[in-house]
C-alpha cells in the first residue's frame, strides 16, 4: 500500500515544480472551464460537443476531455493527485495532436488564416510541462506532499 501511495502522491522537495504546476494548472483550468461552463468567453458544454462532433470526436470523449482539462487543471492548482491529473492531461493533448493539430504542422496559425488551424507546438509544450510534473510530482508546496512527505 505504501508503494501505491508513493506512486500517486510521492513528490520531490522542489519549489520549482510550483511554478510549472501553477502555470499549467491555470492554462488547463481556464480552457476546461471554457468548454464545460462557458466561462472566460468559452462556448460551454453543448457548443463544445457540437464543435467536436464536427471534428468526428464523439460526445463522451468530448465530455471526458473537457472534464479532464477542467478538473486536471484544478488538481494541479491545489497540488492534489497531480500525477494522475498530469497523465490525463498528457493523453488529452496527445489525442488533440493526433485528431486536430498534426495536420496543420508544427507552428500556431499566427496569421489567423481562415483556412488553416493551429499546429501542435502549444500542445507539445503543455505535454512537456505535464510530463515534468508526472515524473517529479507536485513539489514541495502541495497537498500531495502532506499525504506522503518527501523521503518517506
Amino acid at each position: 500500500m505504501d508503494d501505491l501511495l508513493n506512486l500517486v502522491f510521492g513528490t520531490f522537495g522542489s519549489r520549482s515544480h510550483l511554478v510549472v504546476r501553477l502555470g499549467l494548472g491555470v492554462v488547463f483550468f481556464a480552457h476546461g472551464a471554457q468548454k464545460v461552463f462557458g466561462w472566460f468567453g468559452g462556448p460551454g458544454l453543448r457548443q463544445t460537443i457540437d464543435g467536436f462532433r464536427r471534428m468526428r470526436i464523439p460526445p463522451p470523449a468530448t465530455v471526458a476531455a473537457a472534464l479532464i482539462e477542467c478538473l486536471g487543471g484544478l488538481a494541479l492548482l491545489v497540488g492534489f493527485l497531480v500525477r494522475p491529473a498530469a497523465l490525463g492531461l498528457i493523453v488529452v493533448m496527445l489525442v488533440a495532436i493526433a485528431k486536430v493539430h498534426a495536420r496543420h504542422g508544427f507552428f500556431l496559425n499566427w496569421s489567423l488564416a481562415p483556412d488553416r488551424g493551429h499546429g501542435f507546438e502549444f500542445n507539445l509544450a503543455l505535454i512537456a510541462m505535464a510530463l515534468s510534473i508526472f515524473i517529479g510530482g507536485a513539489g514541495l508546496w502541495s497537498l500531495d506532499r502532506l499525504i506522503v512527505p518527501w523521503g518517506d
